[in-house]
Formats: C-alpha cells, structure tokens, sequence
C-alpha cells in the first residue's frame, strides 16, 4: 500500500467558529421557598416572586403567565404553579422555582431525599412515614448522579493539590494546584497514579 497519501480535508467553519448564544431568559431559584405553604402565599402576590430587575438587561419584569409543574410522588400537592415573567426591553422570559422543587426533575427535594434513603423511611416524626415509590432505576440514577462527584473526589484526594467546596450547587468543587491556582479536572486526574489490582494467586 502507498505511503503517499492525501491529507485529509479540513474541517468546515461550522464545526469550530463559536457563535454567541442567543438563548434569552432562563429560570431563577426563589432560595428563600423551601415549602409548599411560603409558596402558596407568593404566588398569590404579582410581585411576589418579581425579581428587582432582569438578570439579562437590568429593566423591569412583568408577569407572563402562569405554568402547572406536576410534581410526581408528592403527597401533599402534586401540582404547583409556577410563574413566569417577561422583560419588555429584551423579551427575556424568566421561571421561578421554589427551592423545594427540583430544578431539572418532576419531584420536589424531599421526594428524592426519602428515595435516597433505606427503607424510604422518614427522618423526622413530622413528615410522612411512607413515601410513594419511585421506581428503582430511578433511584440508581439519582444514586449515581450524587456519588459521582464523590468519586472523582476520592481520587483526586491522592494528588497534592487542594479542593475547595461551595456552597452554590449541590456538589460544586474547584480543584486547585500547589501553587493556589485553579485546574480543570482532567488536569488533576492526570496526576493520579492508576491503581493496579493485587494478582491472584493460582
């Protein structure tokens, strides 16, 4: 066969010139809800999940309508409404969501935590003592999903650098090196030294 090949063609613009994005709006977490009875009473109020200006462009938001989350596995209420606004100036629309609702799931926190635990049971004599079941590959999903920022934790811990928790997100970890400088996280896994099993004996 000839070594005398023909290089290959390059890559069209559209697979590496960066574009800006043109996503408007998004959705805002309301930190100070955490409980169906806090939210019932904003939600009542125009003004009361009103941010005091938007995000985007820094004008005044108005109430754009109002959208039905349903809430899977909830006792209590399995329906909340949740309320968007507008902004007038860039046309950004924006959702608030009440702290105890999940943001990317149809549960709230509490639904998860109590599928998460053994047995779903109750941690303290005030909440329900059986939970409706979730179904079990669920449940490893979300298992999965929290331990694995752990697990690249425990790996990490090998290397000498320092880690640095925050309190923004569920898990948000910063890995820094000796020098006080931010790494990504393929940098740092780079420096952990891959773990060889221990040979059976015949």
């Amino acid at each position: 066969m000839s070594q005398n090949r023909l290089p290959p063609p390059e890559s069209e613009a559209c697979l590496f010139r960066l574009r800006s994005s043109s996503q408007k709006g998004g959705t805002l977490i309301a930190e100070e809800v955490t409980d169906h009875a806090t939210h019932e009473r904003r939600i009542c109020d125009p003004d009361g999940y009103r941010p005091p200006f938007c995000p985007r462009c820094g004008k005044r938001l108005h109430v754009h309508d109002y959208r039905e989350r349903v809430l899977r596995a909830e006792l209590r209420k399995p329906v909340a409404l949740i309320v968007r606004l507008i902004c007038v100036s860039c046309e950004a629309i924006w959702q608030i969501l009440p702290l105890f609702i999940a943001r990317h799931l149809w549960r709230t926190w509490n639904v998860e935590r109590n599928a998460l635990r053994p047995d779903h049971q109750a941690s303290s004599p005030s909440e329900p003592q059986h939970w409706p079941k979730v179904p079990q590959r669920t449940v490893r999903r979300w298992r999965a999903r929290w331990l694995r920022p752990a697990l690249a934790l425990a790996q990490i811990l090998a290397v000498p650098c320092l880690v640095f928790l925050t309190s923004d997100a569920a898990f948000d970890i910063h890995w820094v090196d000796a020098a006080g400088e931010e790494i990504p996280l393929e940098t740092a896994l780079k420096r952990v030294k891959p773990t060889t099993k221990p040979q059976q004996k015949p």
